[in-house]
């Protein structure tokens, strides 16, 4: 309902200036200026944290060394002027080196911050930028905008993407564009939805795309523009939006192991077999192709799957879909990348054992198609 009456008074504002009709002229009250938005800016380490070398040293450095209230202070006075910033030290350490129980606390330390502010801004590592995205995509209850930011280099060398990144996604944040697109990636000018995005080079400064669905929108300076959205804005105020995964309702034992399992020419069944052996209650497969496997892992696979254990097959090649194979057992994981099955998976296995239910979610929360309406 807040959004339906933002865009009312928008609409209704715009009207009034077309007519000629001001609020002096008709004898209303001025309105009064809008409150400054609250952003809390949450800070996990990574690139963007961190100390270099020398001002050169692009890649030499060391990350998460930089406390998150110092990145904010060194945009002062400039980012004051679109949002009222407060900052949450989380940790600060390298993307790679966070948990899955950790991801658990940050999804709690999100939603805690967004009954209090109008969005937050996550900053953190790149190398795992996209799952960080993709989990509180998957887990966040507040329909708010939740922002995720870092660098590909870092904030004491020249030339550095991190002050211009965290400023944007600050600024987003606060303009409330997002509102009901769940989390978002904002690099390089760029704004892209965590299911699509992904980390698609090593060193370059447009490391992030999302593929053949293309990027949300760009910002420009002052300019925010939005050219398109996440299919689940269509359930926007409805309880729909919200996914199944309430962590506070899934008990807290730890969350059942989900891995992958990587296909190439003649690939032996060892790593399938190891991962069920070792208790995992999922596997992905990131097959060639639309999925495709070596006769040796096919075999393990249908020998996992007997014993219990839950497939998804995904696609190495980081683009396109896989639909589910007539394998009994075996989920096709449409066009989410392994990595990111992998975390729809174990979310999945968290919340129920009903594999047809699992399915369903692929289905649905893995497509994220918009619903055609007649």
């Amino acid at each position: 309902m807040a959004q339906l009456a933002r865009r009312f008074t928008v609409v209704t504002a715009l009207v009034a200036v077309a007519l000629g009709t001001t609020a002096s002229l008709a004898g209303a009250a001025e309105p009064g200026p809008r409150p400054t938005p609250k952003v809390a800016v949450i800070g996990t380490g990574g690139t963007i944290a961190g100390v270099s070398k020398s001002k050169v040293s692009f890649d030499d450095y060391e990350a998460g060394k930089l406390r998150v209230s110092r990145l904010v202070n060194d945009l002062r006075p400039e980012v004051n002027r679109i949002a009222d910033v407060t900052t949450q030290q989380f940790g600060n350490k390298d993307s790679n080196n966070y948990t899955i129980p950790e991801y658990r606390r940050l999804t709690a330390a999100v939603d805690h911050a967004l009954k209090f502010n109008d969005g937050v801004v996550v900053t953190t590592g790149t190398d795992t930028m996209e799952e960080f995205a993709y989990w509180l995509d998957l887990t966040v209850r507040s329909d708010k905008p939740v922002v995720l930011t870092g660098s590909m280099r870092p904030w004491t060398v020249i030339g550095s993407d991190a002050p211009a990144n965290l400023y944007n996604a600050i600024h987003l944040a606060a303009s409330g564009r997002t509102t009901c697109f769940g989390a978002v990636v904002m690099l390089n000018d760029q704004i892209h939805a965590a299911r699509e995005v992904r980390k698609s080079d090593t060193l370059r400064l447009n490391a992030f795309s999302s593929g053949s669905s293309g990027e949300l929108g760009v910002i420009d300076q002052n300019h925010i523009r939005v050219n398109r959205a996440p299919a689940r804005v269509e359930q926007c105020g409805k309880p729909a939006w919200k996914t199944p995964f309430d962590l506070d309702r899934i008990a807290r034992r730890p969350l059942p192991k989900v891995d992958i399992a990587y296909s190439y020419q003649g690939a032996g069944p060892q790593a399938i077999k190891a991962f069920a052996d070792a208790g995992a209650a999922g596997i992905v497969t990131a097959g060639t192709g639309a999925g495709g496997l070596s006769p040796a892992m096919t075999e393990a696979r249908d020998d996992a799957v007997k014993n219990g254990v839950v497939m998804v097959s995904a696609s190495r090649t980081g683009s396109g879909s896989v639909y589910d194979p007539d394998v009994h057992g075996v989920i096709g994981a449409q066009d989410l990348t392994p990595q990111k099955a992998r975390l729809l998976l174990l979310l999945s296995l968290a919340t129920t054992h009903n594999e047809h239910r699992i399915q369903t979610w692929f289905h649905t929360l893995g497509t994220g198609q918009f619903t055609a309406r007649r």
